[in-house]
């Protein structure tokens, strides 16, 4: 995998919106905590457009990302917020300028998407914290401070307290992941991760429970779960019940599907929908150790 260079005070950074659309006033909070990290912030031409309930129409807002993958003085790409609509425009963008000169990509949700045309170009990126979700009332500092972290080269481990839902041992491999709806959505395309030898990184929200059963049943007839060395779960919040009544808790449907596979599994990674959203770099190998007191993940 290719590692594009950190960033340095004074580099450049392109916010773009490629998924649903947003408020210039919900988003100068978190342009506002980039700036203060000495990076130069360029907002896309279209971020601050609507077409139904995207950040402009397809069009716009792929000619907003490639304009963003071109540009050389761009180091680096923050999402502004996710949504929906990053599929839209995926077979839109050209990679040829991005493989020339390699730039973090970063954020969360249906960013996903973008994780998974990355990794399969061979380039790392940041699962991070988006600058839409910074309230001003109430700065999220630890999600944004881990966001600087991993794009200026300081994320190198996190180490936190174990739960009795997880399943010992240690392992290496690639990470991959994001949000498990939008991995489902993508299940059988190009842009599927490869599970071969992969540390699976999970979370979602709001989804009914019987459909995470469903999606996490899909990876067992596929075969995909037996190929992992690992998994991370994130955060599962605001999850339902459905009018048929299916009810068990999100840790039992994972941990059901994964316990005889012999990997280690970490449950409530602070990452997804929720704070602290802790940045992951996605494409690197890391190890992950689950040990009954503690669990590391080692970039």
């Amino acid at each position: 995998m290719i590692s594009p260079p950190w960033l340095r005070k004074g580099d450049r950074v392109g916010i773009v919106a490629p998924s649903s659309w947003l408020r210039k006033n919900e988003l100068e909070p978190g342009l506002d905590m980039i700036r203060s990290w000495d990076l130069e912030v360029v907002t896309g031409r279209h971020v601050y457009k609507r077409n139904n309930s995207f950040a402009g129409s397809d069009e716009q807002r792929a000619e907003d990302f490639q304009h963003m993958l071109d540009d050389e003085g761009i180091r680096a790409i923050i999402c502004a917020r996710g949504g929906y609509g990053a599929i839209r425009i995926i077979n839109r963008l050209n990679p040829e300028k991005l493989l020339a000169h390699p730039k973090w990509i970063a954020g969360c949700s249906d960013i996903t998407v973008f994780h998974c045309w990355l990794q399969r170009l061979q380039l790392e990126s940041i699962h991070g914290e988006m600058p839409r979700f910074v309230p001003p009332d109430l700065p999220d500092l630890i999600s944004m401070d881990s966001l600087r972290a991993a794009l200026f080269g300081e994320l190198k481990q996190y180490s936190l307290p174990s739960g009795s839902e997880n399943i010992q041992g240690t392992a290496r491999g690639i990470l991959r992941g994001g949000n498990l709806s939008v991995l489902y959505s993508i299940a059988g395309s190009d842009l599927e991760p490869d599970a071969r030898g992969s540390i699976l990184f999970i979370e979602d929200i709001g989804e009914y429970l019987y459909h995470i059963d469903r999606m996490m049943m899909n990876l067992v007839i596929r075969n995909r779960l037996q190929k992992l060395k690992g998994m991370v779960v994130g955060t599962m919040n605001d999850m339902k019940i459905s009018g048929s009544g299916y009810v068990k808790p999100v840790t039992g449907i994972i941990r059901e599907t994964l316990e005889k596979l012999g990997i280690p599994v970490m449950f409530g990674f602070p990452a997804g929908h929720a704070h602290p959203n802790m940045s992951l770099i996605l494409g690197r190998e890391v190890e992950l150790t689950v040990n009954r007191n503690t669990c590391t993940i080692t970039f």
